[in-house]
């Protein structure tokens, strides 16, 4: 593709919100890889509107599916140009691993300024189900794993919860304003020691389409159900980052799930941890990646 793009007069145009509607990739994202990369170049109105043909629609395609097999967004551009036929360059090629050293660092070194400008930086440029698979899963994995009881662990992980809450937040916040898929109720079982995971599956959740109504804090199992019949719910999730108690998987979720009208799902390393003993219920057992649980969520709410 050249650095100017033309198109026939006859050729469909369409707006950067609706090209972010078709691909999953947000305007933001899509103007980055514009401005910085090249990736696209998309036409423009008299006004400055951005206006993609379906070839550049193709392209943005194309480009997610380098992302996915792990190749740098600055690697993108130059096998854009080469055949059809050309491999991905090995894993070891990406950047990942430096971005989830420099994340870990910054919360280690409780160094917010950077901690910031990793979060929008890594957004910005890649898909969110992409951050959070390939940098956001397995740093909360590798710090909770080091959170033992060393000195700075309780401090280092409410500095990362607080950071995350805000901005997590905010973003729901205007998604479900724009959001027209069902709701989903969020909330974190008792055991869980922190909201990490629980925000997320709210991201996750989010950037596929949900509404998401979420409490970061757990809720009495008593209340679920009517929490679940006042928002309207068309599913409930619950999610933990601990395997949880062997009376509330074994008992209490499998009842819980019996005295719903709507789906209840278990997400986060809870599911993998207890997901044999769920097998015969009506849990519904999604997993902790949290791209993969998305995907087996979407069949279970589609009819909402």
């Amino acid at each position: 593709m050249s650095d100017k793009a033309t198109h026939p007069a006859d050729t469909p145009l369409y707006p950067i919100r609706e090209v972010s509607r078709l691909t999953g990739v947000n305007s933001v994202t899509l103007r980055a890889w514009e401005r910085r990369y090249g990736l696209i170049r998309p036409q423009r109105t008299p006004k400055g509107h951005r206006l993609y043909a379906r070839e550049d629609i193709d392209r943005i395609e194309r480009i997610l599916q380098w992302l996915n097999r792990g190749v740098p967004v600055s690697q993108v551009r130059d096998l854009l140009e080469q055949p059809d036929s050309v491999e991905a360059p090995p894993p070891a090629a990406g950047d990942w691993e430096s971005q989830r050293r420099q994340l870990i660092a910054a919360v280690e070194a409780f160094d917010q300024p950077r901690l910031e400008a990793l979060f929008n930086q890594a957004l910005a440029l890649y898909p969110v189900a992409t951050c959070i698979e390939e940098l956001w899963q397995p740093v909360v994995r590798e710090l909770e794993e080091g959170w033992d009881d060393h000195l700075g662990a309780v401090l280092q992980r409410r500095t990362l919860e607080a950071f995350l809450r805000t901005r997590i937040g905010t973003r729901l916040y205007h998604a479900n304003q724009v959001a027209r898929g069902p709701m989903l109720l969020i909330v974190s079982l008792p055991d869980d020691p922190g909201p990490l995971w629980v925000l997320l599956v709210a991201l996750a959740a989010s950037d596929q389409g949900y509404r998401v109504q979420l409490f970061d804090t757990p809720l009495p199992f008593t209340e679920l159900p009517l929490a679940v019949e006042r928002f309207h719910a068309s599913a409930l999730l619950l999610v933990s980052g601990q395997a949880e108690k062997a009376d509330l998987v074994r008992r209490q979720l499998p009842r819980l799930a019996e005295q719903l009208a709507v789906p209840l799902a278990l997400c986060g390393p809870v599911a993998r941890i207890r997901e044999a003993e769920l097998d015969p219920t009506r849990v519904e057992v999604l997993g902790d990646d949290l791209p993969q649980a998305m995907a087996r969520l979407q069949p279970l709410t589609q009819d909402a």
